[in-house]
């Protein structure tokens, strides 16, 4: 038996809140969450504290599958450096209830010219930050069968509510030029919350074809119902007038999800699993409405992991690399192509991997 056969960490937030994101792509951070417990241990009553740290690196541009390798060759793309501290604890009822809450502490930086002097100027690259904690999210969750009874298979389903405490209107000073710096709402990829009260649903599930091997799938959707949260997309300067005619001149607050499947396999303490991750911010939300400021997308990663199983504690990693990452069209690309005649998207810029380390006590 094992006590964890994967733990799943997001991007995004934002499940658990607003933390982790896929570069300028807005994929919040789902939390830390087992999705098997130990036959004989995992559903004793009692404490668990989940935590852990999510890095990546955004620095490729795409426009729908497509690269723009020229803006690296140009030396005009956007890096977004984000780090995610996830604590989530959770309390066990019995063998099949538990509840958790889900706490955010994020650390961004983006680097950019188009934002501060622009792309033509000399020495315009200068960075905004935003640090503090995240959207926090609470959760239910109950596994469908007794894990005493069913060790080699199981499904556990969570009902959960994102609250908006992540600072949503995180401001930072953009460079304009050697004498003017203007105070605004740094870009959405790196606000430290989306200002929507969300809901959450999830499925975990894992069968055992033996002591050595066996599958996992996880899939998590958080509907935001409100539309925009009415922060300004101008970052501190007046909008531009297409941006209002597009309907992109203030952030939206969107939805997202993940799904993830895999296999592992076990050996005494040791677990290694490979799987397949995807990461999605849709271009339109299942509730409420889709207009305001979004860049849509997915990524669909690769995502290899071990876990070592001590007596209390348990450690895990993994490092998603991406396959493909898809930057869609977005409602207001959709508006601007109706509007205009002519096709348009955006781009967005996306990273390589990303690195997940984390710890698993129970207290």
């Amino acid at each position: 038996m094992k006590k964890l056969l994967a733990i799943c960490v997001l991007i995004l937030f934002l499940s658990a809140g607003r933390a982790y994101t896929q570069g300028c792509v807005a994929i919040r951070s789902t939390g830390a969450v087992c999705t098997k417990p130990d036959a004989a241990t995992g559903g004793q009553k009692g404490w668990q504290l989940n935590t852990s740290y999510r890095y990546f690196r955004s620095f490729r541009h795409f426009v729908g599958t497509e690269e723009q390798k020229e803006r690296l060759e140009k030396n005009t793309e956007v890096i977004n450096w984000q780090h995610t501290l996830d604590l989530a604890l959770v309390r066990h009822f019995n063998r099949q209830w538990s509840l958790a809450i889900d706490l955010p502490i994020l650390a961004n930086t983006r680097s950019s010219l188009y934002e501060h002097g622009g792309n033509t100027a000399k020495n315009a690259r200068h960075k905004t930050h935003s640090f503090g904690i995240g959207d926090i999210r609470i959760s239910g969750y109950y596994w469908l069968l007794d894990p005493v009874k069913s060790p080699n298979a199981n499904i556990q389903i969570g009902l959960g509510i994102k609250l908006p405490t992540g600072d949503y209107k995180y401001e930072d000073f953009f460079v304009k030029n050697d004498t003017t710096k203007i105070l605004g709402p740094v870009d959405q990829s790196i606000q430290l919350g989306d200002g929507g009260t969300g809901f959450t649903t999830e499925i975990n599930a894992y069968y055992n074809f033996s002591k050595l091997i066996g599958v996992y799938g996880s899939f998590y959707y958080l509907f935001n119902p409100r539309e925009q949260n009415g922060v300004s997309t101008g970052r501190g300067s007046p909008v531009a007038a297409t941006a209002i005619t597009y309907g992109s001149s203030v952030m939206s607050v969107p939805d997202q999800y993940m799904v993830r499947a895999g296999a592992n396999v076990s050996v005494d303490r040791f677990t290694a699993s490979a799987g397949i991750r995807m990461e999605c911010v849709p271009a339109q939300d299942l509730i409420g409405g889709s207009s305001g400021f979004r860049r849509p997308g997915y990524v669909i990663s690769a995502e290899p992991g071990i876990v070592y199983r001590f007596k209390q504690v348990s450690a895990f990693a993994t490092v998603p690399v991406a396959l493909k990452r898809d930057r869609t069209q977005s409602y207001a690309d959709k508006q601007r192509t109706n509007i205009t005649g002519i096709y348009a998207q955006g781009d967005a810029a996306f990273a390589d991997y990303s690195i997940n380390l984390g710890l698993s006590f129970r207290l």
